[in-house]
C-alpha cells in the first residue's frame, strides 16, 4: 500500500488539520480507491497512478461535501471516473501512432491471449457511459449484489437490474458477440 505524507504545505494549523484529516481518509479508502482502479485499468501501474491523481486533487482544493457524507461513495466513483478517462487518453495516444506499425505489431501477437481479451474487455467497458460503468465493476469486479448496488447508489433493485442487463447487452454489441453467445 502506497503512503500519503505532506510535508509542511503551509504553517497554517488550520491547512495542517485538512492535511492531516486527508492522511486519514487516505488510509482507510486506499484499498478500495486501487481496487477499483485496477478493474478498470487492469494496470497495477496505472491504478497506483489514478489513485494518486485522486488524492493530489483533492490536495490542492477544499474537501468537497460528497466526501464526508458518503466517502466510499466518492472514492469509487472517482477511481471509476479517472480511470476512465485514462483509458481513454491512452486510447488516443496509440490511434496517433503509425497505423501500419501498430497494424504489423498486432498481427504478430497472439489475439486469444487473455491479456488481449482483457485489454479488448477494458476498451469496451471505457465506450460505456460512466453510470453503466459503475453498475458494471461494482458487480463483477468488487462482487456486490444488485440490493447493495441499489442502496449505495440510491436507486431500485430493479433499476439495477435493468441497467445490468443493457449494460451487459452492450458490452456485448462493443465486443462484437451476439447476445446469444
Amino acid at each position: 500500500m502506497s503512503t500519503l505524507s505532506v510535508s509542511h504545505v503551509t504553517n497554517d494549523p488550520l491547512d495542517q488539520a485538512l492535511v492531516q484529516e486527508l492522511e486519514e481518509i487516505f488510509r482507510q479508502h486506499y484499498r478500495l480507491t486501487y481496487r477499483t482502479a485496477y478493474a478498470v485499468t487492469g494496470s497495477p501501474e496505472d491504478a497506483e497512478d489514478v489513485v494518486q491523481t485522486i488524492f493530489m486533487r483533492l490536495l490542492r482544493r477544499a474537501l468537497p461535501p460528497d466526501l464526508k457524507k458518503n466517502p466510499g461513495a466518492y472514492f469509487y466513483r472517482a477511481a471509476v471516473n479517472v480511470s476512465l478517462n485514462s483509458i481513454r487518453g491512452k486510447k488516443r495516444q496509440v490511434l496517433a501512432l503509425d497505423r501500419a506499425r501498430l497494424e504489423t505489431q498486432l498481427a504478430a501477437e497472439d489475439s486469444e491471449s487473455a491479456e488481449e481479451i482483457h485489454r479488448q474487455l477494458y476498451d469496451a467497458v471505457a465506450q460505456l457511459d460512466p453510470d453503466a460503468a459503475h453498475i458494471l465493476i461494482l458487480r463483477y469486479a468488487h462482487n456486490y449484489s444488485d440490493a447493495e448496488i441499489a442502496k449505495l447508489l440510491g436507486v431500485s433493485r430493479t433499476v439495477i437490474a435493468v441497467r445490468l442487463y443493457r449494460s451487459r447487452a452492450r458490452l456485448r454489441k462493443l465486443l462484437g458477440r451476439s447476445p446469444f453467445t
